[in-house]
């Protein structure tokens, strides 16, 4: 910021110039890009809203991790539906074949009915 500056007479200056900043006490800020994950721990977090438009400051300790690399979420109506459609009875077996095609239902069915291959 400004060096020398009181933080309360900023808050002021902030003020006059139609600028209102709210702390905002977080955990932790992850943000999601197409091919990873930014996930900043410890973070100081500061909401700046100015001329109705608002914009989030945000210092911490900063982790990347690879999206792909993260498992899919297999629910119980993926697996209802994959068990439905490729005729088999047994739960297990749908979710594997779900945990081995990433979550894709399409594959899946195309595992278990043989097709995919």
């Amino acid at each position: 910021m400004m060096p020398n500056i009181d933080p309360r007479t900023l808050k002021s200056m902030m003020a006059k110039m139609g600028m209102k900043s709210t702390d905002i006490n977080a955990n932790s800020v992850t943000i999601e890009c197409p091919d990873k994950l930014i996930l900043i721990s410890n973070p100081q977090v500061m909401k700046v809203e100015t001329q109705g438009i608002v914009t989030f400051q945000i210092s911490g300790e900063v982790s990347e991790s690879d999206k792909t690399a993260q498992p899919a979420e297999i629910n119980e109506d993926d697996i209802k539906l994959v068990m439905e459609k490729s005729g088999i009875d047994d739960a297990d077996k749908a979710r594997k074949a779900l945990e081995k095609s990433n979550g894709d239902i399409a594959q899946a069915i195309l595992e278990l009915t043989g097709s995919g291959q």
